[in-house]
């Protein structure tokens, strides 16, 4: 895990930072599978009280890594230690489990977001119960640019922060937004020059309060936000599905890759 994600804790509050900056902390299967192990262990570790999700370098998380899409191009896999039609942890497949495990930890979770939270970062962000942004982070709801859906648990939780028309909007056209916009739509809870300070602020005043009543609140606020989510978590996965590798996602990858205008073909029926 500590290639990818470095993992502290004191005095009950966890401080967990995807590490990978040099690729913009981009999700890769290695990543993916070290933010799942860090929740895991924390999930078991009874003395943590709040928890702090933030990256390393120049910002959150950039998304999916580029290098793994472009393998679709090949016929490879997106996620090759993964079968996306698998509920490998409840009612998420894996690559949902990686942000709704953080709806599902015990705990408070906050989102300390810089630079950038694109794509399936901005889900991860999502997965969290606050977040706080830097007033210059951009956010964007990426996957149509690469002829995807968001499918990590995303059109679950942006339902309950934004109006249904801004998240359409967003996820049709995957335009970059400012972290003052994504204030007003909700998206995010305060905007802050130095997030992570103010996240570990914040889990500390947490952590200073009764565990047995921030875990009860937690379960009561997770079952109001969690109706009808198997439903809408197995469409995720039923679209998703049909996207990957279809012709006109990898035209899409080929296109961004190649810095060229995308030549889509006809929508194709749906069975």
């Amino acid at each position: 895990m500590e290639d990818r994600v470095h993992l502290t804790i004191e005095n009950g509050v966890a401080d967990v930072r995807l590490a990978r900056p040099g690729k913009l902390n981009a999700l890769d299967p290695r990543m993916f599978e070290a933010i799942a192990e860090a929740g895991a262990r924390l999930k078991q570790n009874s003395s943590v009280r709040a928890v702090v999700l933030s990256g390393e370098g120049r910002g959150f998380c950039a998304g999916l890594d580029v290098e793994r899409i472009s393998a679709i191009t090949k016929g490879e896999s997106l996620l090759p230690f993964a079968d996306l039609t698998k509920r490998t942890h409840g009612i998420a497949n894996f690559a949902q489990h990686v942000v709704w495990q953080w709806r599902e930890l015990p705990v408070p979770v906050i989102a300390a977001v810089h630079g950038f939270a694109f794509g399936g970062g901005f889900q991860l962000a999502l997965g969290a119960d606050i977040r706080f942004a830097a007033p210059r982070t951009r956010f964007s709801i990426l996957e149509a640019k690469w002829g995807l859906v968001p499918d990590m648990a995303g059109t679950h939780l942006m339902r309950h922060l934004a109006r249904e028309d801004i998240v359409r909007e967003l996820t049709y056209t995957a335009r970059v937004f400012s972290a003052e916009e994504a204030l007003g739509y909700g998206f995010v809870t305060r905007l802050i020059e130095n997030p992570h300070a103010a996240a570990l602020a914040t889990a500390r005043d947490i952590a200073s309060t009764s565990p047995d009543a921030i875990r009860a609140a937690k379960r009561l606020l997770n079952l109001v936000s969690l109706t009808d989510a198997e439903t809408l978590l197995e469409a995720e996965t039923a679209e998703q599905h049909r996207l990957l590798g279809s012709p006109n996602q990898v035209e899409a990858v080929r296109a961004n890759l190649e810095s060229r205008s995308a030549q889509f073909a006809d929508a194709a029926p749906v069975p």
